[in-house]
């Protein structure tokens, strides 16, 4: 039984190690991939998908805006701060919690990002993004980036060229919004490094302009202690900034400001006056309230403003042009939380006529949790408004049809 067995096996042994081979050497048979997952095919950009079911999820119908106006998720992106757009419709998104930028395009035309690139990674506190003369410009704590052309390969972006690297290292207050002003010169923030504290270098608690490639530094505006948000006004293209108050008053003090400084040189009070008539209780005897430019509007408690524009689009109704719309991100230690809300202000010259919650309920009010965070606004070509959320991981599409 022994002799005769032994060739039966062999034979067996030899037609499996054949099978086997052949997946190397022949063509193999065709398999049955019916239930076999398939893995996408990624497109020839390099891109990712800019929306998934994830963004179905959302409780979008909590939100209450005036009549006629509606808000879908226009990009999904992980802790989306900052905006900036190209001229070819390419939506830059600045990260602060991460190290990343990214890159979203609706590249169908059906008002919602279909594209997604991480443009850039490794970064610290990648929060400002500026796009000017095709170049992306990305501000971290300490430096400055240009990132020249990107727009030539978003799969594949060109290395960035460092043009400052000398802006202070704290992160308390260390990342930064940038834009360009009219001037050409593009607009860094450098935060004061504390909650209250009377900084020794001047750069600190200012906004400071340089030039495109990181000469001619100078600071522009004194006092004012943490602005992550700032625009000019379409007709007169004075500059008005976001400021959040100081910590650690109470919940009811101080104001949070909306302010305009027109020319350079202007000291918004900190860390000396608070919202324009507050003495701060250290440092308030050295100056008095009567030294420095009050805020063109008191926001509230700390809401916490952030990005804001002038509404200068054709979808909404008339009433809104030149209308400045305000992301308020929300309070952090406040017993009961205000904010999270994207407000719309009016104005008379260089002050507030009067400002109104525009959108809300990304707060509950009863239960004090919330799911979403404003953070940035942005006037789309077509006049409808994207707003940046970095809690809920998106940038919604605020549109209006009467």
């Amino acid at each position: 039984m022994k002799l005769t067995s032994f060739p039966v096996i062999t034979l067996l042994l030899l037609v499996a190690c054949s099978h086997t081979s052949s997946h190397n050497d022949q063509p193999a048979l065709a398999e049955d991939t019916t239930n076999v997952p398939q893995q996408p095919i990624a497109p020839a950009d390099g891109s990712q998908p800019a929306l998934t079911k994830y963004a179905k999820t959302l409780p979008l119908d909590k939100i209450k805006m005036p009549a006629g106006f509606s808000i879908d998720v226009f990009a999904e992106v992980d802790n989306a701060r900052s905006l900036a757009l190209s001229p070819s419709g390419v939506l830059y998104v600045g990260n602060r919690n991460g190290d990343k930028v990214y890159a979203v395009k609706d590249s169908d035309g059906d008002f919602k990002a279909d594209k997604k690139w991480v443009v850039a990674s490794g970064l610290n506190m990648p929060n400002g993004v500026a796009f000017r003369d095709g170049n992306l410009y990305v501000a971290e704590v300490s430096r400055i980036l240009k990132y020249p052309k990107i727009e030539s390969s978003l799969q594949a972006p060109p290395k960035p060229v460092v043009i400052k690297d000398d802006y202070p290292t704290e992160t308390h207050h260390g990342w930064k919004y940038i834009a360009f002003g009219p001037d050409g010169k593009l607009y860094v923030p450098v935060g004061a490094p504390c909650n209250i504290c009377e900084p020794e270098k001047e750069i600190y608690a200012s906004i400071t302009r340089l030039n495109a490639d990181g000469s001619g530094l100078e600071v522009y505006a004194h006092g004012v202690r943490n602005t992550v948000g700032f625009t000019w006004h379409p007709e007169t293209k004075e500059l008005w900034f976001t400021d959040n108050g100081r910590d650690m008053l109470g919940d009811e003090k101080p104001a949070c400001e909306l302010n305009v400084a027109p020319k350079a040189g202007m000291h918004f009070g900190y860390p000396y006056c608070h919202a324009g008539s507050i003495t701060d209780p250290e440092f308030g005897s050295k100056r008095p309230c009567s030294d420095f430019t009050a805020p063109a509007d008191k926001l509230g408690p700390h809401v916490a403003p952030l990005g804001l524009k002038f509404y200068t689009g054709a979808l909404f109704p008339a009433s809104y042009k030149n209308k400045l719309f305000v992301a308020e991100h929300g309070s952090w230690n406040r017993s009961k939380k205000s904010g999270y809300n994207v407000t719309l202000v009016e104005l008379a010259g260089r002050s507030a006529k009067r400002h109104e919650v525009f959108a809300s309920g990304w707060l509950d009010e009863a239960t004090q949790k919330e799911w979403g965070r404003p953070v940035d606004v942005l006037v789309l070509p077509d006049g409808s408004l994207l707003v940046s959320d970095d809690k809920a991981n998106v940038v919604y599409r605020i549109s209006y049809k009467g």
